[in-house]
């Protein structure tokens, strides 16, 4: 028996399955095309918090002096 996925669509909370969804994550167009007008009129923002140095561990920062 296969088990279905269900998610809760980013933008309306409505339970839907994910496989055979082709608006996925989102439930619908709808709320595909509201989350993506959203983010074009920069309702939404990623953060501009600089990288932490910890998250760099391992990684070196060179310079080039051209």
């Amino acid at each position: 028996m296969k088990t279905k996925l269900i998610v809760s669509c980013p933008y309306c909370k409505e339970n839907v399955e994910w496989s055979g969804n082709k608006w996925r994550p989102f439930c619908s167009e709808r709320c595909k095309m509201i989350d993506l007008g959203k983010w074009a009129s920069e309702d939404y923002k990623v953060s501009e918090k600089s990288m932490d140095e910890s998250y760099a561990t391992g990684f070196s920062i060179v310079k080039d002096d051209i």
